[in-house]
């Protein structure tokens, strides 16, 4: 015959053998959390898409933007990360001859463990997105840096000189006498563009041969004295070299900016995380506690019997 002790003895050797950790609860809770991040992430989306408008001066400014993503963002990882901690806590099983504060701990575990399947699912499906994202905001200065450098060239592409043409200016200058210049006028833009392109790609600085060669051209077709030429020459130059740097340093504020707001965004992400990870714990106190305050059909009816 089992006595009480006996079987008292037996239901806590179980109860220690017993894993401490619910997965299909914490699977469930994760499932919950993830599911309902991706529906609030689509919601945020939507209404970020309505707040913008193509017209200057209408809709919302990108400050206004950025701070409304944060907020969305940060209310996202509470929302389901309380769900998927409640469902988690809530679905657990019930763990018998096992202390309070032992009780409270796995409760807490268990919403964390929820919130970190539910992470990691979620980056793992949407990891290509964050990182062009954030990766985007770091590349797009430099790429930026490198267009504005190369300004000039571009332009000189476009024209079929320099850019389509890598030795279009060694050949025009086979062709440069000591006399009068005599070239056509599309022959005379491609060769001028040529030179400045060369020169502006290569440190800024003028040859004197290119310069005399310049300043031909121009006292050809403007009638202008040599010397006068020369001038308009130097000055033009030195207008095209202060274009280029200050496009240069626009995209190099512009490279600045971007890094700091994808560092900014990374930052406010950790936070929205932390914010996810501790209400997923919190919910799952919340959702074991009541869990436990359950009361079976059975234990009900077989008590009002007796």
């Amino acid at each position: 015959m089992i006595t009480t002790s006996e079987t008292h003895s037996t239901s806590i050797v179980e109860a220690q053998s017993r894993s401490g950790v619910s997965w299909a609860a914490i699977f469930a809770g994760a499932a919950g959390a993830a599911a309902l991040s991706l529906i609030l992430v689509l919601l945020g989306i939507g209404l970020g898409f309505s707040a913008v408008s193509p017209w200057v001066g209408d809709g919302m400014s990108a400050k206004g933007l950025g701070i409304s993503t944060i907020v969305w963002l940060a209310l996202t990882q509470i929302i389901a990360s309380g769900l998927g901690g409640y469902l988690a806590g809530r679905l657990r099983v019930k763990w018998a001859s096992v202390h309070g504060d032992e009780v409270y701990f796995r409760d807490t575990a268990h919403g964390f463990l929820a919130w970190a399947v539910a992470t990691l699912v979620t980056a793992t499906l949407v990891v290509g997105s964050v990182s062009s994202i954030v990766a985007g905001g770091v590349q797009a200065g430099a790429q930026v840096a490198a267009g504005a450098a190369g300004g000039v060239t571009a332009a000189a592409a476009a024209s079929g000189s320099q850019g389509s043409d890598p030795y279009g200016y060694f050949v025009d200058t086979l062709f440069r006498g000591d006399g009068t210049v005599a070239v056509n006028e599309d022959a005379a833009q491609v060769a001028v563009t040529r030179i400045m392109a060369r020169a502006l790609s290569n440190g800024g600085q003028l040859s004197g041969e290119d310069r005399q060669y310049l300043a031909q051209l121009v006292s050809q077709r403007t009638n202008l004295a040599p010397a006068q030429a020369e001038q308009r020459v130097d000055q033009v130059f030195a207008q095209a070299r202060q274009a280029v740097d200050d496009a240069k340093k626009a995209a190099r504020e512009a490279a600045d900016a971007a890094s700091k707001a994808a560092a900014l965004s990374a930052l406010w992400m950790f936070i929205a995380l932390l914010c996810g990870a501790f209400f997923a714990s919190l919910a799952a106190t919340y959702g074991g506690r009541r869990r436990d305050a359950v009361v079976l059909v059975d234990d009900y009816v077989s008590a009002q019997v007796r």
